[in-house]
Order: structure tokens, then C-alpha cells, then sequence
């Protein structure tokens, strides 16, 4: 029965992130990745229409009329408004099944390490409602891990650090199992408020959650080097004034700025060395740490985790894509499916 499943089913893998949906279809690739925004429109009853979901939706925030609000139905990694993220994840599955299909689809969904009992069953009931067939969480760190292609099921320590934008989850994982993890809210979102505060604070400028995100991909850097532009004008409301205003900010007021959120993450990753056995760390120390996530992208990262650890840190092939790759490898080899599934 299951090759007829897998010829008329179109299974999907979901990174259902912060700051990111991406979605893999078994047999195509990555076929869908969006931002995780949806536009609502909330009438005097309060009841609440979906006007826009994904990109369109970005597009809008700090720029609705009264009424319409462009929100995350995700915080820090998990739901925190379960009917936009069940109307959210329907409009994406939806969107790349482009036909209809005689078996309903196994959805692999991947979640935050340390995800409670009740964030569980709201992320399952959010993928049931779409009519998926059967529902498997795994963890992101392991996910990443598969995606960087790791060698997860061998008796050796692997060190993943995935920086998304709700999260960081740090692993060590060994015989497809973690042996450690932690899971850090502090990631790219921060970031973006580390930008914004430093705006506010030296400039007297007001700026938006897009812009603050704009000036990291820009100019924003962990370390020294000359691997990004030194300066960048940003636009913003003059707090005082309440006019436009334009100031020129430098990359290296940047990567003070960043200091804060940097070291939270760095003091994690300590803390996962120091928690590591022995044996692992051995493994570790000829390995090196694998970056994977929307933060390994930031500019010398690799640079300030090298300097503070003393390690060698690899940076993945495809660190944006990493989760939902190896999700759909999984898709793909059901035996490490059911030994990585969490229940």
C-alpha cells in the first residue's frame, strides 16, 4: 500500500519558522518559501478576515490602515495565534498542492527543541485541519543537522547551531539522537530590536521592524573585516520632531549594536561545549561547529564564533534551507523518520 500512497500523495515537509515558511513537496524540491506574515482585517464585531498571506503581507507591515493589521502568528519559535497560523499553513499547502490527490498527504512539520505538550497538539491541529494524512514533528537542531548533512546515525558528536529568526537551537547529536540541546530566544528578531533600540537611542529615529531588518542585511557584521559596506542611509520618523528624517549609520556601530544578542548566543554555545561528553567533545573539536539558519548568513558570524570557542565553524551549504532539506530527506527515508520523529 505505501507505494501506491507515495504515487497519488503529495508529501510535505514544513519549516514553520518565525520569520519563514518554507515547504518541500517529496519528488520536486523546496516548492514554496514565504514570509510567515499574514494581513487581518478585524470589522466592529471583531470578527477577523485574512486579506493577505506571505510576501504580500510583509509588504504591509508598518503600513495598514486602521483596521488592517499585518501580524506573526509566531513568536519566539511557537503559535501564538493558533487560528492566523491554521488559516497561514492552509494557504500555503494549499498553494503549492496544485492538484488534487487521491491519498491526502503526510506532512512533516518541524518544531522548536523543548516544545511543550500543548504547543504540540496546537502545531498537529494545525496541520490535521489542512487534511493531512499523518502528522510527524521533528526537532529543528535535528532537522538542520540532517539538512547540513551531518552524519547523525554514526557514534560520533555532531555540533549544530541553527539561528532562525524566533530561535537559536543548539544541538549535539549522535547516533540519531540529541544528546544535548537548547533552545535560545534569541535570534534574528532580537537582532532586528537590537538595531531599532540603537536607532532610537543615538539618533533620536523611529523606525520599522523592515527597515531595522534591511540595516542588518546591509551593514550588520559580528567581527571585523571587510565583508560588508561600511555605510548605509536609513530613513525614519525624527522622535522629537515627528518629520522624516535620513541618517547615515556605520557597520561598525552595527556590530556594537548586535554585541548584546551576539553574546547570549555565544554564552549558549559555551554552555553546550561545557555540558558535552568528553568523548563528544573530541569528536567536536575535529569537526567544528555546523552554522545553519537565517543567522549564519550574518556577516563574519562564523569569524566571532571561531575567536570565542577556538573551533573550527563551518557555515551550511544552504543555511536558510537547512531545516526543511533535511525534513525532506526524512520524507524520503521513513526508517529515519520514525528514528528521528519526536511524539
Amino acid at each position: 500500500m505505501s507505494w501506491f500512497n507515495s504515487l497519488f500523495s503529495n508529501d510535505l515537509a514544513i519549516d514553520l519558522g518565525t520569520a519563514t515558511t518554507l515547504i518541500y513537496m517529496k519528488g520536486r524540491g523546496i516548492v514554496s518559501s514565504e514570509p510567515s506574515v499574514v494581513a487581518v482585517q478585524t470589522d466592529k464585531r471583531g470578527e477577523r478576515r485574512i486579506l493577505a498571506v506571505g510576501k504580500e503581507a510583509k509588504e504591509m507591515l508598518g503600513r495598514t490602515p486602521i483596521g488592517i493589521e499585518a501580524i506573526r502568528p509566531l513568536r519566539d519559535g511557537v503559535i501564538a495565534d493558533f487560528e492566523i497560523t491554521e488559516a497561514m499553513l492552509r494557504y500555503f499547502i494549499l498553494k503549492v498542492q496544485q492538484r488534487r490527490t487521491l491519498v491526502r498527504p503526510r506532512v512533516i512539520i518541524c518544531v522548536p527543541f523543548g516544545i511543550t505538550d500543548v504547543e504540540k497538539r496546537a502545531v498537529r491541529e494545525s496541520a490535521e485541519s489542512t487534511s493531512a494524512r499523518e502528522v510527524f514533528l521533528i526537532e529543528e537542531p535535528m532537522a538542520a543537522a540532517i539538512g547540513a548533512g551531518l552524519p547523525i546515525t554514526e557514534p560520533a558528536g555532531n555540533m549544530i547551531v541553527d539561528i532562525g529568526g524566533g530561535t537559536t537551537e543548539i544541538a549535539v547529536i549522535s547516533l540519531a539522537g540529541i544528546v544535548y540541546s537548547h533552545s535560545l530566544k534569541v535570534a534574528g528578531d532580537r537582532m532586528d530590536q537590537a538595531i531599532t533600540q540603537h536607532l532610537r537611542r543615538k539618533y533620536n529615529l523611529l523606525v520599522g521592524e523592515r527597515t531595522a531588518e534591511a540595516v542588518k542585511l546591509r551593514i550588520g557584521n559580528a567581527f571585523p573585516g571587510a565583508s560588508v559596506d561600511q555605510h548605509m542611509e536609513v530613513r525614519g520618523r525624527d522622535i522629537s520632531a515627528g518629520v522624516p528624517r535620513t541618517v547615515t549609520v556605520s557597520a561598525d556601530e552595527i556590530r556594537e549594536a548586535l554585541s548584546e544578542p551576539l553574546s547570549e548566543i555565544v554564552h549558549a554555545i559555551r554552555a553546550a561545549l561545557e555540558a558535552t561528553p568528553p568523548e563528544l567533545s573530541a569528536d567536536i573539536v575535529d569537526k567544528g561547529i555546523v552554522l545553519a539558519g537565517g543567522g549564519a548568513l550574518l556577516a563574519n558570524i562564523d569569524l566571532l564564533l571561531r575567536e570565542e570557542t577556538g573551533l573550527p565553524v563551518i557555515v551550511a551549504e544552504d543555511p536558510i534551507s537547512a531545516v526543511v532539506l533535511g525534513a525532506g530527506r526524512a520524507l524520503d527515508e521513513l526508517d529515519l523518520l520514525r528514528e528521528v520523529a519526536i511524539r
